[in-house]
């Protein structure tokens, strides 16, 4: 029986794992997002031909095209990040750590005027906590393994 190569590659902690899955939780819920406020305004229907704007204001269609439209940009967005963050590079758990801050702050705005999310809060609580992992953090570079934490 062949004996395997040993790899010398560094192995990922779990959490590094945990943050995958939980940015694909953020993916799939912002794909949610990108059609649900699309099919109150029967966009997907064959003949519905309303205006985007009046004048300087949108219309709700107007409204909900340019929600799916943010929430598409954001999903691109993290996929890009999900890929970085599952090559080990440094960019995209400082990109991931400023996002699930961002993130943090409107989610918490959203809730008290009583558009809670709870799925993405709870994710975004979970990345934040594994990115603070200090394994984590040695294996993108923040931290340094030997001399003081800074």
């Amino acid at each position: 029986m062949a004996r395997r190569k040993k790899s010398s590659r560094k192995k990922s902690p779990i959490a590094v794992t945990v943050i995958a899955v939980m940015i694909m939780v953020l993916f799939l819920i912002r794909l949610w997002q990108v059609f649900e406020p699309l099919f109150p305004q029967g966009v997907f229907m064959v003949g519905s031909a309303t205006p985007l704007h009046l004048g300087w204001k949108l219309t709700a269609l107007g409204k909900a095209l340019l929600s799916s439209v943010t929430y598409l940009v954001l999903s691109v967005a993290g996929i890009i990040v999900l890929i970085g963050f599952l090559r080990l590079r440094r960019w995209s758990w400082v990109l991931l750590m400023a996002w699930t801050g961002v993130s943090l702050v409107i989610s918490l705005v959203d809730y008290f005027y009583g558009h809670v999310n709870f799925a993405v809060m709870a994710s975004n609580v979970i990345i934040a906590f594994a990115l603070n992992i200090p394994d984590v953090q040695v294996i993108f570079g923040i931290r340094s393994t030997d001399g003081p934490i800074l």
